[in-house]
């Protein structure tokens, strides 16, 4: 059993990896788990990181929620993105958990390095990064997949996320799509992070996974969700659409690689 109180050459490093994490996901409305389990993994196991982490990852959703609010697209989020991750969220839970994590994560790295890999080359393939950053200014999000391929990536996200709590890069690659202000982006996908976690959270507590380990890690690492939530709004708010859109893709691209090297 993990240490309530890890000892400190793993509890600093750690505390850092989580502050990168959720400054990051303020700053862009994801990354916040995957960022903190492909890099705390050095560290510490991986269910310990995820326990203790959920009730903070459900903190900053509902902070980012609270705030902007008004900026969430409804339709978008309760007809389109939520039906179908919550569809795949028992899937994750009951059946993706019986299964080698160590393959599942490894195919789930190999789809955000292509889904990620495409993007970012239609992107620069245009003629580089100031044309690129010009080009999307001008055009804004891609064109809308068909809906069907749209709604599977959703039921394999959910699933994902109930095997792992990281099944988000299949909503930011949707979303992305859909979306194009990126106050309206990160806020959709916060409310949807907040939702899902909460089913997470219970689930945790009815298996008894949230125990004293976990609420003394989750205390430990508290401080890095605030250092997370100040640094990332300053980049949320000076970060060009343009570049946001790109840091988005370049985050998938270096999630699927690190999940890869670490499944």
């Amino acid at each position: 059993m993990t240490p309530v109180f890890p000892a400190l050459s793993v509890l600093l490093p750690l505390m850092l990896v989580c502050a990168l994490a959720f400054t990051i996901e303020t700053a862009l409305g994801f990354g916040a788990t995957l960022i903190s389990v492909a890099l705390g993994s050095l560290f510490l196991d991986i269910d310990a990181i995820l326990h203790a982490l959920v009730p903070l990852n459900l903190v900053l959703s509902c902070y980012l929620v609270t705030r902007n609010h008004s900026h969430i697209d409804r339709a978008f989020l309760f007809r389109r993105l939520l039906p179908f991750m919550a569809l795949g969220l028992p899937i994750g839970i009951f059946v993706f958990a019986e299964l080698d994590a160590s393959l599942l994560k490894r195919v789930f790295g190999a789809f955000l390095v292509g889904v990620a890999g495409l993007e970012l080359s239609r992107t620069y393939s245009r003629g580089g990064i100031k044309q690129a950053a010009q080009t999307l200014s001008k055009e804004g999000v891609s064109s809308s997949m068909p809906r069907w391929q749209e709604r599977l990536l959703l039921i394999v996200g959910g699933a994902i996320h109930g095997a792992f709590t990281t099944g988000g890069p299949m909503a930011v690659y949707v979303t992305s799509r859909v979306i194009e202000d990126k106050k309206a982006y990160r806020v959709t996908l916060s409310a949807l992070w907040a939702l899902l976690n909460v089913v997470m959270l219970s689930w945790y507590i009815v298996d008894g996974a949230i125990e004293a380990s976990s609420v003394g890690l989750t205390l430990a690492l508290a401080p890095s969700i605030a250092v997370g939530m100040v640094v990332g709004e300053l980049l949320h708010n000076h970060v060009p659409v343009a570049t946001f859109r790109q840091v988005v893709f370049a985050m998938l691209l270096l999630t699927g690689v690190m999940l890869l090297m670490r499944g």
